[in-house]
């Protein structure tokens, strides 16, 4: 598996192979898409494709943004 760091949290993956600035902006996306919540029961959602998000627990699909819910 890859190392995270206080740091640089989930991007630490990538390492000193890409720039900061993108790190900090694939770090801003990935924390973002982790807090969405279902309109329907207010659980954990996942991002299914580019603007379609499903429910783990009660199965909803919706749409909404490319990255991150905006409901």
């Amino acid at each position: 598996m890859y190392s995270h760091t206080r740091k640089v949290g989930s991007v630490g993956r990538y390492g000193p192979r890409i720039g900061r600035k993108l790190r900090d902006e694939i770090r801003k996306i990935e924390d973002l898409s982790k807090e969405n919540r279902c309109p329907g029961c207010g659980r954990k959602v996942r991002r299914r494709s580019t603007g379609i998000w499903e429910c783990k627990s009660c199965g909803l699909r919706f749409t909404g943004g490319a990255y991150y819910f905006r409901g």
